[in-house]
């Protein structure tokens, strides 16, 4: 398994196996966004070459909209 952080200010957000992931920390608001990339392999039965984690992070606007 592995450490799911934020991207912005680090906190334990979880821990898992996971394809694609979006998850709002609950300490900075931050928006992370995780998804696995492969390459895809040559072959169809070889295994894929190598995995990387792409990992976005989008800090939410804290303004507030008044209405009337």
């Amino acid at each position: 398994m592995q450490d799911i952080r934020c991207g912005s200010c680090s906190r334990k957000l979880g821990e898992g196996e996971f394809i694609s992931l979006t998850i709002k920390c609950p300490r900075c608001k931050t928006m992370n966004t995780l998804r696995v990339t492969r390459s895809e392999p040559v072959c169809p039965s070889a295994s894929p070459i190598g995995v990387s984690i792409e990992q976005t992070h989008h800090p939410v606007d804290r303004r507030q909209t008044s209405y009337g």
